[in-house]
């Protein structure tokens, strides 16, 4: 009997379609591998373990560098938190293809790789990789790497539903059932701990493509659907309790509004006087008994809320807007306009506004809701409210349901008929932690386009590598003079890049010229624009073209690691830009053809910030970013103090003030609060932190866009201040308050703006093995080691990566100006400027200046100016020459004593900027003009000449004190050369003396000797310079010889 015919629902379920994640590691080859079978070879096999799933690859007999090429598939069983999983790889050696193939031996360990899922890449993008092979154990000799290409992908599978079991039928259960859905209620954590005995690292999922804004879910309930929409991808933080727990240090600070006032500050020891960083003791957020939001490092702002959806029945109108009007702020929505044909009654807004709340004065503070017409300001409704029964909404809350509300008319309406119609909308209290938040109108923040905080990303930047190798069958012009080899060069042009190659050598058997040179380019995703290469002949006064190629950049290899590129040859193209053949040329298409090798190099860190305030350094591709070792968590508080930036009126300034901060590729900017002088933010966002060695960047700027034009470029934010925080400096898991303040150098001198309040956290285990490691590992990727790039090519590359990103932060809307991004990234920083050249000096001395206190304490007890010191000394000099075993070990512990003494004296908070290691307490008004002089210079000639002549006096003393030091060295080599044979030869004998003492004395005797002799008492010492002194002044230098 057919079992279908038994099923009472004759008609299937529609089958399902699920989005199913795969991830293809194509194991291609390895190299240089380990012999481990006892024949001088190995037969190595892969197994790759991943989510459970483990598959290996096939045997390749005795071969130390095997070829697989075999791709294996693993299904992601969940794929938003693929981030964290760990993919490990791992290459044995067969034994059964061994000698001793009967033993009961394991097969021998390779070596393994192990990585993560934040490296892996969308199908399209992977590159072939070659991952060094690390050891299992501290004890294991591994060598070699293996070579991978690890992609994934997303496919549509239609899933048949089971029918439903009973009767007499129910064919067999599916094989492969699909996973159980996760409930919506909880969120994934943004910090996931994945311990593998003692090797595995924290590894952390935080989506950076795609960053969230500030505002934070906690795990209890889901975002609303608005948020949920603008953030689809990125996760939420936990509770406290799922991740490690941090130690927070408490905040005491009374509860503030809009304004902020009444905040205590406690002052340290400051050596820059008013202009070093403070601690704010405060507390913000809730009392100690309630649990700590993830959002706990700035203070809660109380807002009112007011979200208006849209109306129906209203009278008739043209275009209705909504007013709302409190005790202090009136605020207008943007009116509605009707298509021919709709009806006029029903109009929506679907608007959000945020608007300053503090405490209600009295209890009869309310909130007045009404519509009016935009045309004829005619009053269609209103809806009143009393703040006191405004309900309180907390982040973990669903979103408020709106409702309808009947709309009323006034005591002086004039038209108490044309009042008809409901509105509906939802009003609630809430804090800068609500969902509404970041989208909403604020009342402190009016200019919506150019006042809005928002988040940026970096372009993914590269370096295009164009080798020229050689041209061939070029159309040069034969009527050259005599003996004249023509000048034939090669430009590369990509963008506003622009380099040329040096002079071609021509081979006189074949006619072809010879270049063999590297040029380097900034390329920027989407990677849309074309490298072009020009052939020119620069024999004559103008330079002719030979021909030109358009290449595509997003047609060039990509390549991680130093691996070969085949070159190829391209046609040249006789015909310009414009499509017209240059004179002398034919019409031919054939002109002749050029041999390049192109890449894309993803193994470099693309630079674009000062090396020393660097904030990251990863590559470009992202298959050899490591995982992440903490998360860095900044609160922006507020400004305080802040000086006027521009005229309100007369006699009267103002300041629209926001705060920008960068770290690695992430910028954030915060709200703009206009004509405010102690602006609030209250805003925080999180980085995710590979290198603590890095350096995070806030700047504070005066908003000037807001009042231009779109298309107005003149127009510039003024700058207020800046502060720098090394990671490395703070400690894991502690809460840092501080108000730092902001210090602008202007042509006139250095000025303090006011300050800035911050609170900064670096979440991070303290002292765990894989953090510690960081600090062993080289600053920068493999290939700036392997093929290291010159310092002046690499700044004007930085140069050019400078302007790209901050064309492209241009732009966003809001825009990040190139003044905002070029103050932000220290373009100018390698500027000629007196003031630092001296900064510089005190540096180096300041660092000396170990060395000179350890020569005066050494003079002091070779002086005997106090004995008792002297005495002990002689004392640990005599232990020391008799145990020159204990040499060592007692230096090594008197370096951990300085340590250890020293931690007294431990910075207490990040410092900010330094005016005295800056040098910009003390500069002389005309460096600081020629500090900002621009390049070439603007200056009158004569106080050109005049700081030209003040250079060449400067100098001249470097160029005396570099002839001091060459003097000496020359004076050490003539010691043997004979250019002094009288002195040479009492040399010598000296030497052959010295040699004889040491065989016959003892050395410990000798070292007690010296060292006696050294330390002898003043009445014992002659006044005059020591006889081997006066001897080596007398030897001869070159200097004699300088013209």
């Amino acid at each position: 009997m057919n079992p279908a015919s038994s099923n009472p629902n004759p008609n299937p379920p529609p089958p399902t379609v699920q989005t199913v994640r795969k991830l293809i590691i194509d194991v291609v080859d390895a190299r240089d591998l380990l012999p481990k079978d006892g024949q001088g070879s190995s037969s190595p096999y892969v197994v790759v373990d991943f989510d459970g799933q483990k598959k290996r690859t096939s045997t390749r007999y005795r071969d130390l560098n095997p070829t697989w090429n075999e791709s294996i598939e693993f299904v992601v069983s969940d794929p938003e938190h693929m981030d964290s999983e760990e993919l490990e790889i791992e290459v044995f050696n067969d034994k059964r293809y061994g000698a001793n193939s009967g033993s009961g031996r394991k097969n021998h360990f390779l070596g393994r790789v192990k990585l993560y899922g934040s490296q892996f890449a969308k199908r399209g993008e992977e590159g072939l990789l070659y991952v060094p092979l690390e050891k299992k154990s501290v004890f294991s000799w591994i060598r070699g790497e293996i070579g991978l290409r690890i992609y994934y992908f997303d496919q549509q599978v239609v899933v048949e539903e089971a029918p439903a079991q009973g009767g007499g039928g129910g064919g067999p259960p599916p094989q492969n059932p699909p996973p159980p859905e996760e409930p919506t209620q909880e969120a994934p954590a943004p910090m996931e701990n994945v311990h593998d005995g003692c090797h595995s690292p924290p590894v952390v999922v935080i989506e950076e493509t795609h960053p969230q804004h500030h505002h934070h879910y906690p795990q209890h309930h889901p975002p609303p659907q608005q948020h949920h929409e603008d953030s689809h991808s990125h996760h939420h933080p936990p509770t406290p309790e799922e991740q490690f727990q941090p130690t927070i240090s408490k905040m005491q600070m009374g509860r503030v509004g809009s304004s902020g006032c009444g905040e205590r500050v406690r002052v340290l020891r400051r050596p820059n006087g008013d202009y070093s960083p403070k601690v704010i003791s405060g507390k913000f957020g809730a009392d100690q008994s309630e649990r700590v939001h993830p959002y706990d490092l700035v203070e809660p702002m109380q807002y009112l809320f007011v979200r208006i959806l849209k109306a129906r029945g209203l009278a008739h109108n043209e275009s209705p807007y909504v007013k709302i009007r409190t005790t202090s702020h009136c605020v207008k929505s943007k009116p509605t306009s009707h298509r021919p044909g709709e009806p006029t009654d029903s109009p929506d807004w679907h608007q959000v506004f945020a608007i300053a709340h503090n405490r209600p004065d009295s209890p009869s503070s309310t909130l007045e809701i009404s519509i009016w017409d935009l045309h004829s300001e005619r009053f269609l409704g209103g809806v009143c409210f009393d703040l006191s029964d405004v309900p309180v909404r907390d982040p973990p809350d669903s979103p408020l349901a709106p409702q309808w509300y009947r709309l009323e008319g006034g005591a002086a309406d004039q038209h108490p008929g044309g009042v008809s119609g409901d509105i509906q909308l939802a009003v609630w209290i809430g804090t800068q932690a609500d969902d509404a938040f970041p989208e909403a109108w604020h009342s402190d923040a009016p200019y919506l386009a150019h006042t809005r905080s928002k988040v940026y990303q970096s372009p993914k930047l590269w370096y295009l590598r164009v080798t020229v190798i050689e041209a061939q069958d070029l159309q040069i012009a034969s009527n050259l003079p005599p003996l004249t080899a023509p000048e034939i060069r090669i430009k590369a042009q990509i963008g506003f890049q622009s380099f040329k190659t040096r002079r071609g050598s021509m081979n006189n058997h074949s006619g072809s010229l010879h270049f063999n040179e590297d040029l380097l380019f900034v390329a920027g995703e989407p990677l849309e624009d074309s490298l072009i290469i020009l052939v020119e002949d620069r024999t004559n006064k103008d330079p002719q073209l030979l021909g030109h190629i358009m290449i595509p950049v997003s047609a060039i290899e990509q390549r991680l690691d130093e691996r070969h590129v085949p070159s190829k040859w391209f046609p040249l193209e006789c015909r310009g830009a414009d499509g017209c053949v240059p004179p002398g040329r034919g019409g031919g298409s054939y002109c002749g053809r050029i041999h390049l090798r192109l890449c894309l190099e993803g193994g470099y860190h693309v630079l674009d910030e000062a090396a020393h305030v660097c904030s990251d350094f990863r590559p470009t591709a992202k298959q050899l970013w490591k995982p992440a070792i903490g998360i860095l968590e900044l609160g922006i508080l507020g400004a305080r103090g802040l000086l006027p930036m521009k005229a309100k009126g007369p006699g009267k300034g103002s300041t629209d003030a926001y705060c920008v901060a960068k770290y690695g590729k992430k910028w954030v900017r915060t709200r703009t609060i206009t004509d405010c002088f102690d602006p609030r933010w209250n805003e925080q966002y999180t980085w995710q932190v590979y290198d603590p060695c890095t350096v995070l960047t806030i700047g504070v700027f005066d908003n000037w866009r807001m009042f231009a034009d779109v298309s107005d470029e003149k127009t510039t934010d003024s700058r207020i201040g800046k502060v720098r925080i090394r990671v490395s400096t703070l400690e894991s898991n502690k809460v840092y308050t501080n108000s730092y303040p902001l210090l602008v150098l202007m042509r006139t001198g250095f000025k303090k703006m006011g300050e800035i309040e911050l609170a900064v956290r670096f979440a991070c285990p303290s002292l765990l093995p894989d953090t510690c490691a960081v600090y062993g590992q080289p600053l920068l990727p493999r290939m700036h080691y392997l093929r290291p790039l010159g310092v002046s090519q690499q700044e004007a590359l930085r140069g050019a990566a400078t302007k790209m990103v901050a064309a492209w932060l241009a732009r966003s809307e809001p825009p990040l100006g190139h003044e905002v991004v070029r103050y932000m990234l220290d373009a100018d920083s390698h500027t000629w400027s007196m003031r630092k050249s001296k900064a510089n000096w005190f540096r180096i001395v300041a660092v000396l200046a170990w060395a000179v206190g350890l020569a005066k304490w050494l003079d002091d007890i070779r002086r005997w100016r106090n004995p008792v010191t002297t005495v002990l000394v002689h004392v640990l000099y005599l232990v020391l020459v008799w145990f020159p075993d204990l040499i060592v070990p007692t230096g090594f512990l008197y370096v951990f004593l300085i340590g250890v003494w020293y931690y007294r004296f431990k910075p207490k908070i990040p410092a900010g900027m330094d005016i005295r290691l800056s040098h910009a307490d003390a500069v002389d008004p005309d460096e600081l003009d020629e500090e900002f002089d621009t390049i070439p210079s603007s200056k009158p000639p004569d106080l050109v000449r005049a700081r030209y002549d003040r250079l060449r006096m400067l100098a001249a003393r470097v160029q005396t004190v570099l002839g001091d030091f060459a003097t000496q060295g020359e004076r050490v080599q003539a010691l043997v050369s004979w250019r002094d044979p009288r002195a040479t030869k009492l040399f010598i004998f000296v030497c052959l003396l010295i040699t004889v003492v040491l065989y016959v004395v003892p050395p410990k005797m000798v070292a007690v000797a010296l060292g006696f002799y050294y330390l002898r008492h003043p009445m014992f010492r002659d006044p005059m310079p020591p006889s081997s002194l006066n001897f080596f002044r007398r030897l001869p230098s070159l200097s004699d010889r300088l013209m």
